[in-house]
């Protein structure tokens, strides 16, 4: 009897041992997995690789677009997903956390900045191009020309021709920044219309002698192309009353007059990159500013942050 038990004592100890370097093998499969598993997902993620967010002023979609087309066919590693809303909801996008990248007029608030500085994220912010702000007429109207106090008076309700003025959105960049200019609070509706976007600003205007249209520069020459009325639209030319540059001239947007600062209505776009790591924000974000983004911005009719360079050979023979 006392050797059975010792042989089953010794019987039993064999199989803990044999259990416990199993649940150590184990143990140590899983710590392996799990630390390739974090090592691949960091090795697929990268400057130029990996997928991003990016949220953009819808009145800049058409250029996005561009950028977008030739950034991916440099950098075939990359992905990148472009959500377009009207500024207000571009920057909830931000804020929600569902981009971490935007392509704004604006920069934050120290409200909104205030969310990401809680959680110690701090941005990389660039100019990438200045546009302007378009306003149009219909041809048949006698009106050529605007003033801003005019387009104000309007968003105050202080208007006696009857003729209305149509923005793409009450809230995109377009009605922020003359908002802003007027420094006015409430915006009467009196006047005020909401043209269900840019194309429906241009839809509006070119029916009716009563309307005048305000829209992104950017979106207003990659509509004119196809839009089946463009004989029916007139841009308006504007008076300079704004800045150290004022002149109280009339001006109408162009590469040009925005450079030279002569039209008054013209904003800066930028690069806002809230992504907390040294992910493909930063990649995305120096394509922008560098030489082939900005000739991109170049092309467009915008005015590029940086001007591009350009190389010019000399021959001694021809």
């Amino acid at each position: 009897m006392k050797r059975r038990s010792i042989a089953v004592i010794g019987l039993l100890a064999v199989v803990v041992l044999f259990a416990f370097a199993s649940c150590s093998r184990t143990n140590t499969n899983n710590n392996t997995t799990d630390d390739s598993s974090a090592a691949a997902k960091q090795a697929q993620e990268d400057i130029l690789v990996g997928t991003l967010q990016v949220v953009v002023d819808e009145s800049t979609l058409p250029l996005m677009k561009e950028q977008e087309e030739v950034f991916l066919a440099a950098y075939p590693n990359a992905k990148l997903n472009i959500i377009a809303k009207p500024e207000v909801f571009a920057v909830r996008e931000l804020l929600g956390n569902n981009a971490s990248v935007a392509i704004l007029a604006r920069t934050l608030n120290e409200e909104e900045a205030q969310y990401f500085e809680k959680r110690s994220i701090t941005p990389r912010v660039f100019p990438v191009w200045t546009d302007g702000i378009v306003v149009v007429s219909n041809t048949k109207a006698a009106d050529t020309s605007v003033t801003i106090a005019y387009l104000l008076d309007a968003m105050r309700g202080k208007r006696a021709d009857g003729r209305k003025i149509v923005f793409d959105n009450i809230n995109s960049s377009s009605f922020r920044q003359l908002q802003e200019i007027g420094k006015i609070e409430k915006v009467a509706s009196s006047f005020i219309e909401a043209g269900d976007g840019a194309k429906g600003v241009l839809e509006r205007v070119a029916a009716s002698e009563d309307r005048i249209g305000i829209l992104g520069f950017n979106e207003y020459r990659d509509l004119l192309t196809s839009f089946p009325n463009k004989n029916n639209i007139r841009i308006l030319s504007v008076q300079n009353t704004l800045g150290d540059k004022a002149d109280n001239k009339f001006y109408k947007p162009n590469q040009s007059t925005i450079a030279a600062g002569q039209y008054p209505l013209q904003r800066t776009f930028y690069v806002l990159n809230y992504q907390p790591n040294m992910g493909l924000g930063i990649g995305f974000s120096a394509f922008l500013t560098g030489d082939r983004g900005q000739r991109i911005v170049l092309k467009s009719g915008a005015v590029p942050a940086t001007m591009p360079g350009r190389e010019i050979i000399v021959r001694d023979n021809i």
